[in-house]
Order: structure tokens, then C-alpha cells, then sequence
């Protein structure tokens, strides 16, 4: 079992990284992930960019989202863009997330770190 989740750099960010405990802006993108597709992205369940607003704001490295988060935007640069493929238990483990999310699904995220704060 990963104790990381892994991620790709979509596009490089020449900022700092945040630490734990900032508050950090992103905006993503999230998708079940499916083996049977090229890129491996299912169904999408959520994106910061199909509601107003700058996006989605968060405390970092403290338990207030899932841990793949915790852990991979820890190591993200401002203004990077990446791919965090998210194995179920970094995510949701066996609970599932109402009709969207089965239990123990992988993830796969597109982040943009905007602001940290």
C-alpha cells in the first residue's frame, strides 16, 4: 500500500511550498479513477470550477481534508499544477461519499495551487 499519494507535475510552479498548517487556495478537479480509460480518469464527482468563486480554501496538513490531500499539496510549489492519483485509503477508505464516491475507490486529482496563505 502507498503511503503517498503519487503526483505528476502538469505545470511547474516557481513559488514556495506550503507548510503544514497554511491555508492554502486550489482549484481541482476530481475523478474516479478507471483503469479501462487511457488517462485513467472516470467519472468526475467534483470540481472547484463548476461553482463561482476563486475555489475551494483549506487548512493543510491538519486532518481537514483527506490525507492524499494532506500529503500531496504539502509538496506542490505555488502556482504548480498536478495530478494526484489517490489510493482509497488516503481517500475515503471504506466509506463511501453519498452516490458519488463507492468505498474504497482511488483517486485521481487535477490541482492548481493558487494562494497560500
Amino acid at each position: 500500500m502507498a503511503d503517498q499519494p503519487t503526483k505528476t507535475i502538469l505545470e511547474e510552479g516557481s513559488g514556495p511550498n506550503p507548510e503544514k498548517g497554511n491555508v492554502v487556495l486550489m482549484g481541482y478537479t476530481g475523478w474516479l479513477k478507471d483503469t479501462s480509460q487511457p488517462d485513467n480518469k472516470g467519472k468526475k464527482f467534483d470540481s472547484s470550477y463548476d461553482r463561482p468563486g476563486e475555489g475551494f480554501s483549506c487548512q493543510i496538513g491538519v486532518g481537514q481534508v483527506i490525507k492524499g490531500w494532506d500529503l500531496g499539496v504539502v509538496t506542490m510549489k505555488l502556482g504548480e499544477k498536478a495530478r494526484l492519483d489517490i489510493p482509497s485509503h488516503l481517500a475515503y477508505g471504506n466509506r463511501s461519499v453519498g452516490n458519488l464516491i463507492p468505498a474504497n475507490s482511488d483517486l485521481i486529482f487535477d490541482v492548481h495551487l493558487k494562494q497560500i496563505k
